[in-house]
């Protein structure tokens, strides 16, 4: 098995990992030779073996839901209609857009999904910081594909506006993780606990993202 990548750096040990797309990601440390990395990798050959077939699996299931689109957790039909509107436009029912054109349509989503988010989840961020006077600098939404949130040392917050596919919960999750981190830079039993005391059912929305976050990153 070839990995797709090898990031090496100072950490202590060997790890390995399969991204959303199905590839082989390998972390090692500086000092580790190829030989070493493709004796590990046989090693892990099984797991690997398992995970991607699994990850594919859910590719699959993603090609399958092409025209449905999710919002908040629910999928929703993709209309073509005539309208003077050239955006798209969700009705409650159905995304309604004037284009059939696959790409142009995903940059219309992308487009509108960034838009929604920014709606839904930016007020939240600040109910939250004020409610548990967490302090935040700088608020960023962005696309990123390995990410959904990050908290910088100075404490500037990203977001990755693909969450707007997610049911609520699971946006709150990931901005209540990231306001934590205001204080717990590391995610330390006491990171876990305040995680807790603001959101004491996390775990459900971790669980969801965890199954299901391939979903919003395959728009």
């Amino acid at each position: 098995m070839t990995p797709h990548k090898i990031i090496k750096s100072n950490r202590r040990t060997l790890s390995i990992s399969v991204n959303d797309n199905a590839e082989l990601i390998v972390r090692a440390p500086k000092r580790v030779s190829n030989d070493q990395i493709k004796e590990f990798i046989t090693e892990k050959a099984n797991w690997i073996s398992n995970k991607q077939t699994l990850i594919r699996a859910r590719l699959n299931d993603v090609k399958k839901e092409q025209k449905m689109h999710l919002y908040l957790g629910d999928l929703f039909p993709i209309k073509i209609a005539q309208t003077e509107d050239r955006e798209i436009i969700f009705n409650g029912k159905e995304f309604i857009t004037t284009t059939q054109n696959k790409d142009a349509l995903n940059l219309s989503l992308k487009s509108w999904y960034k838009k929604k988010f920014k709606e839904v989840a930016i007020p939240r961020l600040f109910y939250f910081a004020n409610k548990h006077n967490l302090k935040i600098n700088q608020v960023r939404v962005k696309e990123q594909k390995t990410l959904w949130g990050s908290c910088s040392s100075k404490n500037n917050i990203n977001l990755n506006y693909l969450l707007i596919m997610a049911p609520l919960k699971v946006i709150d999750y990931v901005i209540i993780h990231e306001l934590v981190h205001t204080i717990h830079k590391n995610h330390s039993a006491n990171f876990w606990k305040s995680v807790e005391s603001i959101m004491p059912n996390y775990d459900d929305a971790r669980h969801w993202l965890k199954e299901n976050g391939y979903k919003l990153r395959n728009l």
